[in-house]
């Protein structure tokens, strides 16, 4: 592996994409205003970001062949990003299409990447396996809120408040973002098998030179008892 791909690793990926789902994560949960022109910026901003984490990836870390999971996921956060980054086009309407449909391909294509990596011992499938299905998971319980749904609810001595289906749909977009930062920053920050293996193969140079050098001055050593015992 060159020398740049060894300075971003996917360990780097998996950090920088909890760091923006942590950031996407907090500016909806302290946020009060979770209406879809919110919901959909911060989504918009976090897919780009996304897929910028997603193209360094395929460009510095994977090797040729099994780059195009994150190449597609990179193209479909784009995709979301632009439908959702128009401010005229923001409606409840457009967040629940717009997500849902975005969580459930982009999760099925990291669920196929992940279980395809599973079949060749990569210890980064488990991770993407569990991404993608949580991707899909998000798509499915978005679909099943009403995007018209409106209910009143009181809370004693605080009053009365309004829950709508996209205060419920945003909220379940911040609560899917808080999940994938803590499993993804967990993840990047656990030692991996192949950290160890590529440890292991880069002493192994220096080691045989060790065992090389003590080698060599044996034989020498040897080689000067015999000449001193003949003189």
């Amino acid at each position: 592996m060159s020398a740049p791909a060894r300075a971003f690793t996917m360990r780097h990926v998996q950090l920088l994409r909890a760091l923006f789902a942590a950031v996407a994560a907090l500016m909806i949960t302290f946020s009060s205003d979770h209406s879809a022109p919110v919901g959909l910026s911060v989504f918009s901003g976090f897919v780009f970001v996304t897929a910028l984490v997603q193209v360094l990836a395929a460009w510095l870390v994977l090797p040729e062949g099994s780059r195009w999971p994150q190449v597609l996921l990179a193209a479909l956060g784009v995709i979301a990003g632009m439908a959702s980054g128009i401010p005229a086009w923001r409606s409840d309407d457009l967040f629940f299409v717009v997500v849902s449909v975005w969580a459930i391909v982009t999760g099925g294509v990291e669920l196929l990447a992940g279980i395809r990596a599973r079949r060749t011992a990569d210890p980064l499938a488990r991770d993407a396996i569990t991404i993608g299905a949580l991707g899909i998971l998000l798509g499915v319980v978005l679909l099943l809120i009403p995007a018209g749904f409106v209910q009143e609810y009181t809370i004693d001595k605080a009053g009365t408040f309004l829950l709508s289906g996209i205060i419920l749909g945003v909220g379940m977009f911040g609560g899917y973002a808080a999940i994938v930062a803590v499993f993804l920053g967990i993840a990047g920050l656990t030692p991996k098998r192949a950290d160890a293996a590529d440890v292991d193969v880069s002493a192994a140079p220096a080691a045989a030179g060790a065992d090389r050098a003590a080698a060599s001055g044996t034989d020498q050593s040897a080689a000067s008892a015999e000449r001193g015992g003949e003189r």
